[in-house]
């Protein structure tokens, strides 16, 4: 019973513990203090490099949904506008209509 709801911050223990994990053991392994140092930079280079190709697709994602964003507001506005003018004229229409003399028929 205790147990429930922690499916999640499981997980989260879990990584932080495989991520120190892999951190201690690196720090500890039989290489030179120089090659543990270049692989750790080589690493944190491809870490940031694989975080700014993210970002850049995101962005570019988030631009396009803007984009696609911006056409359907536009095209619905067009809509608007033509709806509008469509009942502007017909009110227009309809009260320009002369209006029968009495006692003459409706056709």
């Amino acid at each position: 019973m205790a147990d429930e709801g922690c499916g999640s911050s499981g997980i989260l223990w879990f990584l932080a513990g495989l991520g120190i994990g892999a951190a201690v053991g690196v720090l500890y392994a039989p290489k030179a203090g120089s090659e543990t140092r270049e692989s750790l930079l080589n690493a944190a280079g491809d870490g940031r490099d694989l975080v700014q190709e993210r970002a850049r697709k995101y962005k570019q994602q988030a631009q396009e949904w803007a984009d696609r964003g911006k056409d359907v507001i536009s095209q619905q506005k067009e809509n608007i506008r033509s709806a509008f003018e469509a009942g502007r004229k017909a009110y227009r229409d309809a009260n320009d209509e002369p209006t029968p003399e009495p006692g003459t028929p409706n056709l």
